[in-house]
């Protein structure tokens, strides 16, 4: 019998790490924090070295006036830095020779990758993720958007790259840099911004949605967020999770699609597994791509018209048809001839598995 997969978020989050790249955190520092520190450890080294040169100034020679200043040392020292090397002023001993060799060289790299590693980050870097992010963002259509990445959000997103979903279509907007900085490690696009503001949304293109996933953690925030992405685009289905059973009907006439209430979804597994100790853990199985089988929505194909929802082609089990809106079990008569348009839901045994 085939091992099922491990059901361990915290296991299974690991697996999703090491499966996609993830991106780089942004540093906590402010911009001109880590700027003055690269530009202090810079002049640092450099003040490190006219020390050093003032100090042997005897090993130099200034071949204009064969005096050695301050003045001359700074000079010198940062004509050799910057490996100018003008040649009026040289060292002309085996211990100043030497110190440029092991000290001053080694000093001269370290400076030049500071600044070469400033002017990379802080202008051709940023000028780039900046350009990068403009075209992701103009190319985005039939992506998937979940606003908040608490919980409910990060379990979702993991689950929907193991069913398959690129994590390179999947947008994760949040408020909360430590939270985005666990979903970039999934290799998604995410945005700290306010997921109830009207430039956020038209900035990831949520008319272009395939759907949106919403979880912000209180039941008020979501439902504003549904409004939001409602008013804003009218035709994609929009999935929200509340925990107050009396906001459902709330979040439906704000324009949910479907409405989840993990409370209750955790009472009803509860008392299944009063009926039957298998009862829970079967259901579990079907909401999880982890499991062995596993629940599918699709609308019919062209060949299974006119057919019964026993005979599908995907060799699943049919348990209701939604035709024109309206639910039909599998024990109706209206299921025993599938019509063009109508959406069924099937159990499928999950790749690799044994038959259910």
């Amino acid at each position: 019998m085939a091992e099922a997969p491990s059901r361990n978020p915290f296991k299974r989050k690991a697996l999703l790490a090491d499966q996609f790249r993830p991106l780089r955190r942004q540093v906590r520092i402010p911009v001109w924090g880590d700027l003055g520190i690269r530009t202090g450890l810079a002049f640092g080294l450099i003040a490190l070295v006219v020390a050093i040169h003032w100090f042997d100034r005897d090993g130099l020679k200034d071949n204009h006036d064969n005096v050695i200043s301050f003045l001359d040392v700074v000079y010198f020292t940062m004509i050799s830095i910057t490996t100018t090397g003008f040649g009026d002023i040289a060292p002309i001993s085996d211990r100043a020779r030497l110190i440029e060799a092991v000290i001053v060289t080694p000093v001269r790299i370290a400076v030049l990758f500071i600044f070469v590693g400033a002017a990379y980050d802080f202008v051709i870097k940023r000028s780039w993720e900046k350009f990068r992010m403009a075209r992701i963002q103009e190319q985005l259509t039939d992506h998937v958007v979940v606003l908040g990445f608490g919980v409910s959000g990060s379990q979702s997103v993991g689950e929907l790259i193991e069913r398959g979903v690129d994590p390179r279509c999947i947008v994760v907007i949040d408020p909360s840099e430590e939270r985005l900085a666990e979903a970039e490690k999934l290799g998604v696009n995410v945005m700290a911004a306010d997921a109830t503001r009207d430039e956020t949304l038209k900035s990831v293109r949520i008319a272009e949605a395939q759907s949106v996933l919403v979880s912000a953690g209180r039941d008020d925030t979501s439902i504003l967020m549904v409004l939001t992405v409602r008013h804003l685009a009218p035709k994609v289905p929009i999935s929200v999770v509340v925990r107050a059973e009396d906001n459902e009907l709330l979040a439906r006439q704000a324009g949910a699609n479907n409405v989840i209430n993990p409370v209750r979804f955790t009472g009803l597994l509860l008392a299944g597994s009063v009926k039957g100790a298998h009862i829970a853990d079967y259901l579990a199985d079907l909401a999880s791509v982890g499991g062995r089988v596993q629940l599918v929505e699709r609308e019919v194909t062209e060949a299974e018209c006119g057919k019964s929802i026993k005979q599908l082609e995907s060799g699943g089990t049919g348990l209701r048809v939604y035709r024109n809106g309206r639910a039909i079990g599998f024990w109706e008569d209206e299921c025993q001839m599938l019509q063009p348009g109508d959406v069924v839901v099937e159990i499928v045994p999950t790749a690799g598995s044994e038959s259910g």
